[in-house]
């Protein structure tokens, strides 16, 4: 996981990236899979968004529906 440090900057960090994994889920509940085609182009990578979800999960931003759908808990 890439966290802003010495030689990380913010704007590399996963941390930079939750603001368009909420917005994304502030209009409507998705899927995992829709919610990452939908913001893919600003991804590195399946790893870095899923790491991305553990923690907003972890932050209690985002709830898991019905075992498959996200909530953004606001």
């Amino acid at each position: 996981m890439r966290l802003p440090s010495k030689f990380t900057p913010y704007k590399q960090s996963v941390i930079s990236k939750f603001p368009i994994v909420l917005e994304a889920l502030e209009t409507s509940d998705m899927t995992v899979m829709t919610l990452y085609k939908k913001v893919k182009s600003n991804m590195n990578g399946l790893k870095e968004f899923m790491e991305i979800l553990d923690c907003l999960f972890i932050l209690k931003k985002i709830t898991l529906e019905e075992e498959r759908m996200l909530h953004y808990a606001g």
